[in-house]
Parts: C-alpha cells; structure tokens; sequence
C-alpha cells in the first residue's frame, strides 16, 4: 500500500503543472540563537552595530528576491530577548555578552526593515525551554518564580502544567505585540519535554488540556490588544496516527499533548507550521491529514531543508522540489527551515525556488474567518513623469494611518490589469503611497488597498488613454528582460561604450557589466528583482541612457 502512495504523489507531480499562485504563505525560521543564521557578528560599536544590520538587510535582499513573505524571526531566544524586555534579559547572540544591549532594538529594525520589503514579520517566542540550568535566563526565572521551573538533564523549563506558567509567557506576548507592529506571534517548543519523567505516565487528555490552556492564554491575551496579529505554533510535524499510517512515536497530539487541531478548530490559532522533517511516506500522508484537519485556517508545512546538508543526512534535492510541488498542489504554504541552508543554496534549493517555484510574488492569504470587510478602494491615481522615461505612481485613501492600510501594485501591457494574475505583482504591502515606476507608453497600472487581515480591495485602474493600440507600444517599450539577460539596444554601438552601467530609478549605481559590441544581451542575472535604467559609460566617464528594464522573476 506505501508503495502504491508512494507511485500516487509522484504520478500527481508528472500531472500537474506547478502553478503560481497569488495567495501562498512562503516562509523561512531566522534562527537567532548561537547566531547560527544570524548575527554573524557582535555589536559593540557604531561601526559593529551598521555591520550587524546590513547582514541582516543582506538577508532580507536574498529573501525577498525568491519571494519570500514570512520572516519567522527567533524573537524569545532561551529565557532571553533580542529586544528591551521589561521581562527578561538581552540574549547574548546579539552583543557577545548575555545581558548586554547591543545599542540598538534588533527586533524593531527587523520589522521595519521586513515591511519595506512587503514581508511579514512574526516573533518567533521559545516558550517552555529556558536555557541552561546556570545561564543568565533560567537564573533570573528561578529568583522570580523559584517554584515554577523544572530541571531535566541540566536544562531549565517552565512548569507546562502551571497557570503561572500561561500568564507568564502571555505577558511576554502581550509586551511584543504591544510595543512592535508585529504581523504575528509565532509559538515554538509549546508542549512536554519529551525527557520529562511524568509524561510516561501522564493522562493525555489531561496533559492536552494543559498545554491547551496556556496556549488560550497567550492567543486571547495577544487578540484582545491587535486581533490581526497571527497566532501560528510549530507542532511536531505529525499530527496523530492516521488510519493507514502509523507517526512511528513522534505526533503532536498523543506524544507531547499539542492538540493543535482543536487549537485552529476554537480560534486560538489562525495558522499552524508543522515541523514536517521528514519525506516520502512519512510526509505526504500527513501533509494531507493537516490539509483536511485544517478548518478553514491556513497550514503551512516546514521542510526539513537542513537534511540536504552533507553534514546531517544528504538528502538529495529531489526530496524537498517534490514536497513543494505537493505542498502547492493541495493548497498549502512552505516554510524552510533554516533560513541560511536556503540562502545558502543548499543543494540549488535557492536557485529552484528562485527560477522555477517562486517566480513571481505572492500574497499571505486573508484571515477570512477573523474579518471579511473589504478596505475601501484607493483614490485619486495618477502617473506623473519625472525624467528619462521615469514616473511617479501616486495615490490616496481614506485611512491615513500607513501602518493599517498597505498597497499591491500591479503592472501589465494589457488594459485592464489582471489583478488576479500573480504575474502582474510588482510591488506588495507597501505602506507608502507612490513608487517610481517606467512611462513607456503601454504599461499600465493598477492598486489595491490590503488591510492588517489581509483582505484586497477592488482595484483602482490607471485611466487608459482614448487612442490606446498594442502597435503604440513598438517604438516606446522597455527593453527585453527574461531575469538573466537584458537587451542591448543598438544605441550602444554609437556611443563609444565601454562598459554598461545600471542604475536605480533614482540614479544611484547598482553595477557595471561588461560590454561586447557583437553581443545583444548582457547578464544580469545576479541583479535582485526591480526597475532599473540601462546606460552606456565609455572610458572618459560619459554616460547615455540606453533605456529602462524590469527585473521579475
């Protein structure tokens, strides 16, 4: 029977084209502790705190090129904090010292920085692990609530069983979403400890009504100061025994008390990222099992990319590309776990996603269940020229708040936009109200208004003009752009070109690239996604434009 499964999904992949959708949770988990995804480097200075930060926007660059719309980011690392807590101390990872600021709010420059990009940003909160025994974290818990931790095999814990425990960790999440303009609260490691002595007697119902109750805490504490927040947990990555597979001792409902699925059932949680580390048989039943257990909310399983590594069980690409290509099929999100074997490229996993899975941006889907009011629609569009075949796209609306209201702009040569067409994306949840964009005759433009809850408005389309024609377009387009190669026009041979130089809309330099008079393209294939000019420098440092291009891939 597995093996007949087995031929089933992969018949389903040979079936079926992988599609881009527009509304598809794509995420990483940015690991803080240890600094192993990040910081690589402490902050002690002003110069050690700008290199700590542009690491970071390194990341976020890599991230948002292959279309990533959900940063996880380890907020709560081990009784420590990434951020001023008025709880618990500065994690170490930041500073090199463990309750050491590292002169700056790490947590409030990742969210601004993941906005500006169109991600999501959740606190990724650690909640019953509290570090070792003797580190600074589980120190301060035990001088504060000295009967409340529980010690298993030098390791500090929180009682899963005490109420004191629940209000706890629910004041920390209150702090986070009351002080950051956070997108979600992320729950990691909310369960047993599977070395816990009294798990192997304990009544499970008994255990699911604690842990589930803790859980109650957190989500209506969070809910009740910003409802749009996300409430998401990591369970183990099998739900329970299914009827025809066995979880081989590891599920999150019998195993560690996670009754997950009535967590999404009752409201307490609006998304799920089940730990799903595994493959074939033991991943694509269970894959299922979440998908029809769901309720309406939103599973987004993750992957175990980490297994590709050499050094942990070198698994072959083709492992996770067919999970993703199931994943997607069903209906479901993915989240890579870790972010640096992602950005890495472990085994081409980057470059797959970025070529062939991810080609296009994609929305977070809306929280339905939590609100179906559609924003008002954005007003009072209009395309104003700036220069060199530069305009400005500016609109209004009737919520002035930028941090409650964001845009998606869309693009195409065809009037009017498709804005159901992931395809058209060219920018997401900007909070600003313009963006800089080609006036090249035949593209046209249209914006939504997407509130906290993810619901799109109808769009607002650019006012086409009355003599609009496809032929107008021939003599006034962009130049040819595939995400690898850009037209050379043959202005360049005119123009004692040396070298090609790309600039940014606002005319800061991005690079210089080669010039080979005989050749028609260049590359510019390490360029991330965006809109830039193409201009021609020759040896005395005289420069022409040579036209604009987009970069979507």
């Amino acid at each position: 029977m597995r093996y007949i499964y087995t031929l089933f999904i992969m018949l389903l992949i040979s079936l079926c084209a992988v599609s881009q959708p527009k509304h598809e949770v794509r995420a990483v988990w940015l690991t803080t502790i240890g600094g192993i995804d990040w910081p690589h480097s402490y902050a002690q200075s002003a110069r050690s705190i700008d290199k700590q930060k542009d690491e970071l926007r390194h990341i976020l660059d890599q991230l948002q090129q292959v279309g990533i719309n959900t940063v996880l980011l380890q907020t709560r690392v081990r009784g420590t904090m990434i951020y001023p807590s008025t709880y618990e101390p500065w994690d170490g990872c930041l500073s090199g010292f463990p309750g050491k600021s590292p002169g700056y709010d790490a947590l409030a420059f990742a969210i601004d920085e993941c906005h500006k990009r169109g991600m999501e940003l959740h606190a990724w909160m650690v909640t019953i692990p509290v570090g070792k025994w003797d580190a600074l974290g589980c120190r301060q818990l035990r001088k504060k609530m000295p009967h409340n931790l529980i010690k298993i095999k030098g390791d500090g814990y929180l009682n899963p069983e005490s109420q004191q425990t629940a209000d706890y960790l629910a004041s920390l999440c209150a702090e986070v979403t009351k002080q950051y303009d956070i997108d979600g609260i992320h729950l990691d490691y909310i369960r047993y400890p599977e070395d816990m002595p009294k798990l192997k007697t304990l009544d499970r119902q008994c255990g699911r009504n604690n842990i589930t109750r803790i859980v109650s805490t957190i989500s209506r504490r969070v809910k009740s100061l910003k409802p749009w927040v996300k409430m998401s947990c990591s369970p183990i990555g099998k739900y329970d025994d299914t009827a025809r597979y066995w979880s081989h001792g590891w599920n999150a409902n019998t195993t560690v008390c996670q009754d997950a699925v009535a967590w999404l059932r009752d409201g307490l949680m609006d998304e799920l990222f089940p730990m799903m580390y595994f493959r074939d048989n033991n991943f694509f039943p269970f894959a299922l099992d979440w998908k029809e257990q769901s309720h309406g909310r939103i599973i987004v399983p993750g992957l175990g990319i980490y297994f590709m590594s050499p050094r942990e069980r070198d698994w072959p690409l083709t492992d996770i590309t067919r999970e993703l290509e199931v994943l997607r099929h069903i209906g479901l999100g993915h989240a890579y776990f870790r972010s640096k074997f992602f950005t890495d490229d472990t085994k081409g996993i980057y470059t797959y996603a970025k070529n062939s899975y991810c080609r296009y941006p994609s929305l977070v889907p809306p929280m339905t269940w939590a609100s179906r009011r559609k924003p008002d629609m954005p007003s009072q569009l209009s395309l104003s020229s700036i220069a060199n075949g530069v305009s400005l796209l500016s609109w209004s609306h009737t919520e002035k708040d930028t941090t409650m209201m964001m845009f998606n702009i869309y693009a195409s040569k065809k009037y009017p936009v498709d804005t159901d067409d992931a395809r058209n994306l060219i920018a997401i949840r900007r909070q600003g109200r313009q963006l800089l964009v080609p006036n090249d005759g035949c593209t046209h433009y249209a914006v939504t208004a997407t509130d906290r809850y993810g619901n799109e408005s109808k769009p607002l389309q650019e006012n086409a003009p009355y003599d609009y024609a496809e032929t107008q377009c021939s003599n006034t387009r962009l130049l040819n752009c595939d995400g690898k190669k850009v037209e050379v026009p043959e202005a360049s041979r005119l123009a004692d070109t040396e070298f090609l130089l790309v600039e940014s809309l606002q005319g800061v330099a991005i690079t210089t690239l080669p010039y080979n008079p005989t050749a028609k393209t260049a590359n510019i294939s390490r360029i991330k996604d965006g809109i830039y000019q193409l201009r021609s420098l020759n040896r005395k440092g005289k420069s022409h434009r040579l036209g604009m291009f987009i970069i979507k891939r």
